[in-house]
């Protein structure tokens, strides 16, 4: 029997009445995504239509889910907002905390030992307040969301952008910070700009070396890292009917890598066989009740255009495997361009490493496919070329892959299975020789390749791939190989050549564990005392931002003017500092230190101009802070792409950083920044980012006067006396200008509950 039954059974009750309303008021059909959306209002049953990009609005998502970096902050955040027990089904999962390095046994048993502050803390809280907490070894959030908690037409938000994973189940999953978990977790609606709509049409289906991956490896290319911001991307046709369950995951997944704020799937004959083979049998019972509200209306699958923002249209026949990378997500190229495109690149064509899993990669089909080409290693003669590592996304599935002998398989050829967590794919890799820095390159089926993530190094060139297409490259060792045409050598010097990967969707046997990592709360967690430590260099106790003091800032110094690519791992970077995320004063000290200084080209050295010496940015902030002089930070395009950490926009909201204005946003970290009570402003002049100069000191005029649609005013003093006014749009509505007034939004979730 599946987790809240009775809760998804009253989505889905009310699911008819509420879609039928939004229908008759829209005046047409509907896709799935505006299904979903109107039928989980805030209000309840809709009264109004919304014009998507525009209308902010309250939604009432379903249920709430935190991995372990990210539920320290939410956590701490949620003690202070005076609430008994979480206000709807909650989770908390363990796996970001467990550094890959030599295997799972021995890399799980040194998390536990390590991190044994934060997993007591996180187990005790959710414990007080009703939360289910999946302990370290369990599973990577997003797999363990897909096995037990999403189901068709629900709305979840997840402190991870990869949430977005459970729109194989055919959710809206969306990716926030912790404060937006923290307003729905005590019961308040939660805030949304009403998105726009892609529309991918697959036709044909996927055959051979192509997989799910490369359907989203290809529509990357297209939209790029942001063209999908502000949108729900929905997937249809008789190409994703044909897909899997988890395929359709991995596809979804990887959507926050073009800035989507949402993938998903209609609800089809896959998504029940995944139910039903994870013991979920009933959920499946009640969407098939329900099914046609489960899916986007016939009329709008037949004429797309008429119904979506935008179209796209992908032949899976004709899709060829993709490699993308390196150090961006979106630079695709076909598998029959690699060799090509490597040379003209200089890319290093020695593979170091092959790495499998993630939660992008990590199904059971997956590694059966993956298995499928492992075992043509010692059938064939053949001698992997590169290091091999794999990563189950769970329990269940590292369990059954053991059971069915894939892990065998991998053995026999050299691999290392490492812990069920995220390990490489978020920087929790040990990876021996990344800090010599030299120039080298891996292939991953992981999500991002930003430069470090994956190692720490600057010049490892990351590629991603399909877990198929990664094994292959892996057991050739050559970034130019192509499995459908090219010929391996064994080790008794003949020519053989890889036959294409094959494997079950679902275990033929069922998924099975001795224990799949749960512990459920108490059932009346009042008498739980949750205890940290005022000594403590993980965790601490949360101080309440200040309001505004209702004047115009003034006397503001420019903190760092970050050029090109500023995404969250550059503004709070992971790896070794998540040690730290449960502790805002500590991990502030690597705020900001990936970013391009825009007057140096370098990372980490900007110039403080109370002494007009170069330091490191935290550094320079904390000196500003001391001195109670504010100071802000500019950007370029798609500031704070990538992972939903909310310690990029808390972290400059501790160290005194006022504002934040760039050319424009990923749609997580904008709102973060406003959550926190920042500013988050965007240049209505873009070559106005030219204006800006080292010494610069910023006065707001008319800050006083902030209000929904009105732009502010910067004077920017430049060292010779002579002044830029610069132009600077908003998005706040009157309740986010609420938050910014009451020194952030918890600070008002706290004052509601005191009154």
């Amino acid at each position: 029997m599946a987790f809240d039954i009775e809760m998804i059974e009253k989505v889905y009750a009310n699911l008819a009445e509420r879609v039928d309303k939004a229908r008759e008021l829209v005046g047409r059909p509907l896709t799935l995504s505006e299904k979903i959306l109107y039928s989980h209002l805030w209000e309840g049953t809709p009264t109004k239509a919304f014009s998507r990009g525009k209308d902010y609005v309250d939604f009432a998502p379903d249920r709430v889910a935190c991995q372990d970096a990210t539920a320290q902050m939410a956590l701490l955040q949620f003690m202070h907002a005076g609430k008994n027990k979480a206000a709807v089904p909650t989770t908390v999962h363990c796996d970001h905390l467990i550094q890959a390095k030599v295997d799972a046994k021995t890399d799980l048993a040194r998390a536990k030992s390590q991190s044994s502050e934060v997993f007591d803390f996180l187990s005790s809280v959710s414990n007080k307040y009703g939360i289910g907490f999946w302990k370290p070894g369990a599973g990577i959030i997003h797999q363990v969301v897909l096995e037990n908690y999403a189901f068709p037409g629900g709305m979840m938000i997840g402190t991870d952008s990869h949430t977005v994973n459970a729109g194989g189940l055919g959710m809206l999953a969306i990716g926030v910070g912790g404060a937006d978990a923290v307003d729905v977790m005590s019961g308040m609606a939660w805030e949304l700009k009403f998105p726009k709509l892609i529309g991918v049409k697959l036709t044909g289906k996927l055959s051979g070396w192509t997989a799910p991956k490369d359907v989203i490896l290809k529509v990357a290319g297209i939209l790029t890292v942001k063209g999908g911001t502000g949108a729900v991307v929905e997937y249809f046709g008789e190409g994703a009917t044909a897909m899997s369950c988890t395929g359709k995951g991995t596809i979804c997944n990887m959507g926050a890598e073009i800035g989507a704020t949402t993938s998903t799937f209609g609800y089809d004959d896959s998504m029940s066989r995944y139910l039903r083979s994870t013991n979920r049998a009933d959920v499946a019972d009640a969407a098939d009740k329900v099914a046609k509200y489960l899916t986007g209306d016939d009329e709008v699958y037949a004429s797309p255009e008429m119904y979506f923002d935008q179209v796209i249209e992908i032949n899976l026949s004709e899709l060829e495997p993709h490699l993308n990378g390196p150090f961006t997500p979106d630079l695709a190229t076909p598998i029959s361009k690699l060799k090509e495109e490597a040379i003209k690149h200089d890319w290093p064509l020695k593979i170091q490493y092959g790495l499998i899993g993630s939660c992008t990669n990590s199904s059971y089909e997956d590694i059966a496919r993956a298995a499928s080409l492992a075992k043509q290693v010692t059938d064939k003669n053949l001698k992997i070329k590169s290091k091999f590592t794999i990563t189950p996304g769970s329990e269940v599935v590292r369990y059954t892959i053991e059971r069915d002998g894939f892990i065998d398989t991998f053995d026999k050829i050299g691999a290392t299975v490492f812990a069920n967590a995220c390990g490489p794919c978020i920087g929790m890799w040990d990876r021996e020789g990344a800090e010599k820095e030299e120039r080298n390159t891996i292939v991953h089926s992981f999500n991002r390749n930003f430069s470090k993530r994956a190692d720490g190094n600057p010049n490892t060139l990351a590629f991603v791939g399909s877990p198929e297409l990664v094994t292959a490259l892996a057991i050739a060792g050559d970034l130019g190989f192509n499995p459908l045409t090219d010929k391996l050598i064994n080790e008794d010097g003949e020519e053989v050549m890889l036959d294409a990967p094959f494997g079950n969707e679902l275990p033929p046997k069922g998924f099975d564990a001795e224990d799949p990592g749960y512990q459920a709360p108490a059932a009346d967690g009042s008498s739980v005392v949750v205890s940290v430590s005022p000594t403590s260099e993980r965790l601490q106790l949360l101080a309440p931002f200040l309001p505004w003091n209702g004047q115009n800032i003034t006397g503001a110094k420019l903190l760092i003017k970050a050029f090109g690519k500023c995404t969250t791992d550059h503004i709070s970077m992971a790896g070794p500092w998540l040690r730290f995320r449960g502790h805002l004063d500590n991990i502030s000290n690597n705020m900001l230190i990936g970013a391009v200084n825009a007057f140096n080209q370098r990372t980490n050295y900007v110039k403080n101009q109370l002494n007009d010496e170069y330091a490191e940015v935290p550094t320079v902030a904390r000196a500003y802070k001391a001195a109670n002089v504010p100071s802000i930070v500019v950007g370029d395009h798609n500031y704070g792409e990538g992972s939903s950490r909310e310690h990029a926009a808390m972290e400059p909201r501790f160290l005194g950083v006022k504002a934040v204005l760039v050319k424009s946003f990923a749609r997580i970290h904008e709102t973060n920044l406003k959550k926190q009570g920042m500013l988050a402003l965007t240049f209505a002049n873009e070559a106005d980012y030219d204006k800006i100069h080292e010494n610069d000191a910023i006065n707001f005029i008319d800050l006083v006067d902030f209000a929904p649609g009105k732009p502010l005013t910067l004077e920017f003093v430049h060292s010779d006396g002579s002044k830029d006014f610069i132009l600077a749009n908003h998005t706040y509505n009157e309740g986010q200008i609420g938050w910014f007034v009451a020194g952030s939004a918890l600070n008002l979730i706290a004052a509601a509950g005191k009154a």
